[in-house]
């Protein structure tokens, strides 16, 4: 075995080669190499030259002071993921939520966040909060800040971090989207103290930058308290629709925009369930729009409740030919361990985080925390594979390391 492979908890060499699974001969699977314990909050980026590159949070555990930001390369018509480097190292900051975003003129931008640690591990920082020494979670995510880097060699070298956004709680997630006037909007959110000490008094905003990411304007979501991580689409000039994440653990909600980012509609549930945990959506070239979720609602009725849903399996992708009003094909992308009844559920590990781009030849690509952040796990399909909705129990149990079990319309 190479020094640059690891044997990851569940028995699965991840080296980074990709694999056809013998249980569904239509995708291409990998698991991205990485030497570290916690790995979440994966980002996809394709380049001119067509390479694709994945970056993510790595390190013993979210909101430590050895999380840094790290990244991984596929090259065109490459068949193995590298080794991955790191691309950020302060050591007194939780670095956390990576986005990649390749600007029409070929320069490279890395955003991320950068917050405040607790000088601790979480296991002591709980236990002082048990003795009421201390109050508040482990993670500070109320002191981030976002910073970034600029490579304009395809992210071989990089320049020095810059801080984009200094706001307390600033926060990123999502990719940066050229719109049709040529203006950027990166979507943000501002992650506050709320009335426990920790962040839960989150809300959302829309940066918009005129001289390609010099400055930039905000507008804010109304009443978005609690919906985060927008992900946002233009389905036709000037009108945009953003998919939010919900602290409520209740749905997916959308908010819209008609006039180019300026203004937008307050969040409303879409029929899509959430479980707090992060989202994306993507235009595709068809013009149908495709989401990345855990399918997956703590089913309450209080909108303003934070909740903790311990569930973030099985990982799921809509599509949608109408803007969004509907989603009629739906089928997991995976489906995870597969315990199943009420004492065994607890056994399945979280898939979370899911990105999702497609690449100038029409392929889909997604990236995602895998099996309690493992490693990153990446799958190639298409859109006629989301909405192949013929189910193949026994090609399903054949692969348990990462199949997909495919469902009906729901």
């Amino acid at each position: 075995m190479s020094p640059n492979t690891i044997l990851n908890l569940s028995g699965l060499v991840s080296d980074g080669q990709l694999f056809t699974p013998p249980g569904d001969r239509s995708r291409v699977e990998a698991f991205i190499p990485t030497p570290f314990r916690e790995n979440h909050a994966a980002n996809l980026v394709e380049l001119a030259n067509g390479d694709l590159l994945c970056t993510w949070f790595a390190g013993t555990e979210e909101g430590a002071s050895d999380i840094n930001i790290v990244m991984s390369r596929l090259p065109a018509n490459g068949d193995r993921w590298s080794w991955p480097v790191r691309m950020s190292e302060d050591d007194t900051r939780s670095e956390q939520n990576p986005m990649l975003f390749a600007a029409p003129d070929g320069t490279l931008f890395l955003f991320y966040t950068a917050q405040e640690t607790r000088g601790s591990a979480r296991s002591d920082w709980e236990a002082r909060v048990a003795r009421g020494e201390v109050k508040g979670g482990f993670c500070a995510q109320w002191t981030a800040e976002v910073r970034r880097r600029v490579s304009t060699d395809n992210g071989r070298t990089w320049g020095p971090v810059e801080t984009t956004f200094a706001e307390p709680g600033s926060f990123c997630r999502q990719s940066i989207l050229v719109m049709s006037n040529g203006e950027w909007l990166f979507p943000l959110y501002y992650s506050l103290l709320d009335d426990e000490g920790t962040h839960g008094n989150d809300y959302s905003v829309m940066k918009i930058s005129s001289d390609n990411g010099r400055t930039w304007r905000e507008y804010p979501v109304p009443n978005s308290r609690g919906r985060v991580h927008a992900s946002v689409v233009e389905l036709a000039p000037g009108r945009l629709s953003a998919f939010l994440r919900s602290r409520a653990a209740d749905h997916i909600y959308v908010s819209r925009s008609d006039d180019t980012g300026r203004t937008w509609t307050e969040p409303a549930p879409t029929a899509l369930p959430n479980n707090n945990a992060s989202i994306q959506a993507v235009k595709l070239q068809s013009g149908d729009v495709a989401l990345a979720f855990n399918q997956f609602s703590a089913q309450h009725e209080d909108p303003h409740r934070t909740i903790w849903p311990l569930r973030r399996w099985p990982l799921t992708l809509a599509l949608s030919e109408d803007g969004s009003a509907t989603w009629p094909f739906i089928r997991h992308l995976d489906t995870g361990d597969d315990f199943c009844g009420e004492r065994n559920e607890q056994l399945n590990r979280r898939l979370s985080y899911p990105c999702l781009i497609q690449t100038r030849d029409g392929s889909l690509h997604a990236a995602y925390s895998y099996r309690d952040r493992q490693c990153i796990k990446y799958v190639r399909i298409t859109e006629a594979w989301i909405r192949d909705q013929r189910s193949d129990l026994a090609a399903a149990l054949s692969w348990r390391g990462g199949g997909s079990l495919t469902l009906g319309g729901t």
